[in-house]
């Protein structure tokens, strides 16, 4: 089951990635498709972290949501809507790659 907590909430994580894209893609709600895509995302994102926070630590399943949404929302942003891809950026974006891993890694079992 902790297992399967892990997946939905990577899921989820890169769910929140896709809303925050489609948020950006709807032009304040005034383009229909990607409000929708915006709307499933976000409701499907919370479901599953809520969920997955059924066995994993509030704490450590929140952080770990989040950064999965940032490194892959900056990670749209770069590729997908031309924003830079500075050294200093992407060294930051690895930087919270890797607190993702150590928050997984000393997490412990379930709460």
């Amino acid at each position: 089951m902790v297992a399967l907590s892990w997946i939905v909430l990577i899921v989820s994580g890169v769910l929140e990635a896709v809303w925050a894209g489609a948020l950006t893609r709807s032009e304040g709600f005034t383009r229909l498709w990607p409000s929708v895509v915006f709307g499933v995302a976000l409701a499907l994102s919370m479901a599953g972290l809520g969920w997955s926070l059924r066995t994993i630590p509030l704490g450590t399943g929140y952080a770990v949501w989040v950064g999965i949404g940032v490194v892959g929302t900056a990670a749209y942003g770069i590729v997908a809507l031309g924003e830079p891809a500075t050294v200093a950026r992407v060294l930051c974006l690895v930087a919270i790659i890797a607190g993702i891993v150590g928050l997984k890694l000393t997490s412990g079992g379930a709460h």
